[in-house]
């Protein structure tokens, strides 16, 4: 009897000690979402105050007011057309990374030749580069040749910055998927092309679409280069507008604006992320055979 009793008393001891432990997971869990939230919640409630309320430090707006996404959208600030820049900018940006990603990762991961291991070094570290000492030389590069205040100008930066990550996750991606799936293509009648196009390409879905995400999110969040070399307001990204915000008189602080433009930039990454985490989460982590 007393063996029973203390049997259930360690059951129950154990059981106590595993759900504290859950429960201490999910605390953390929860902590680690809120500081990283916190910032995106605050420039949430601060678009959605009055312009008078604009310097308020309750946790909830009240009233809600809709004013300053009204002010962004001012046609005189060219924030509608800023934000057709950035998709323009960082789509054409993602759709060329992945091109040239998906054909250097496969071949990297894949074909066997000397300095390979090199190549990879170098791609790595060339993403180790601040931006920061880019700027001058390609300022006065795309002086020379014409191409300030133009969508390439932005472009091939960005590209240069998002292409080492492609290379490196897409390289990683194709070495976890077996030879034998190419092999048995090949048997069964495909060149190494369409072995590649045909039963590769498919099942490296969730890395391409992993990297075309992370590439996006780099390339349309790049402030440095576009406020470079642009300075025509009809070519600027969102980001560059939205740090030319000016109020209705020469010292206001628009405050209020810039938080909603925040907002508008912000909102359709976090929702991005959110929607496909679970593609996200497959891509880093899977392999050919799932």
């Amino acid at each position: 009897m007393s063996t029973l009793l203390l049997t259930r008393s360690a059951r129950r001891g154990a059981t106590g000690g595993r759900s504290g432990a859950t429960w201490a997971r999910r605390l953390g869990i929860a902590a680690v979402v809120a500081y990283c939230l916190a910032p995106f919640y605050w420039m949430l409630v601060s678009s959605l105050r009055r312009p008078a309320d604009q310097f308020s430090n309750a946790p909830l707006p009240a009233p809600v007011s809709f004013d300053n996404y009204m002010s962004a959208f001012d046609p005189h600030n060219g924030f509608g057309r800023a934000l057709v820049n950035s998709l323009i900018v960082a789509g054409i940006t993602t759709a060329v990374t992945l091109v040239v990603g998906i054909f250097a990762g496969y071949a990297l991961a894949r074909l066997h030749f000397r300095g390979k291991t090199l190549i990879l070094t170098l791609i790595i570290a060339a993403s180790m580069f601040p931006p920061i000492i880019l700027v001058v030389p390609l300022l006065r590069l795309f002086t020379d040749i014409a191409w300030i205040n133009t969508y390439q100008a932005m472009i091939i930066p960005s590209m240069s910055f998002a292409l080492p990550l492609a290379v490196w996750n897409l390289t990683a991606f194709f070495r976890q998927m077996p030879t034998e799936l190419e092999k048995a293509a090949q048997v069964d009648g495909c060149t190494p092309a369409q072995a590649f196009r045909k039963v590769m390409l498919p099942l490296a879905a969730p890395g391409v679409f992993t990297t075309a995400i992370l590439v996006f999110i780099l390339s349309w969040n790049e402030f440095l280069i576009a406020v470079s070399v642009v300075n025509e307001p009809q070519k600027m990204t969102a980001n560059v507008i939205l740090s030319l915000f000016t109020g209705a008189y020469k010292y206001d602080q628009p405050f209020g604006t810039q938080m909603a433009a925040g907002v508008v930039v912000t909102l359709p990454l976090v929702v991005a992320v959110l929607f496909f985490q679970r593609r996200i989460v497959d891509g880093l982590t899977a392999g050919g055979l799932k």
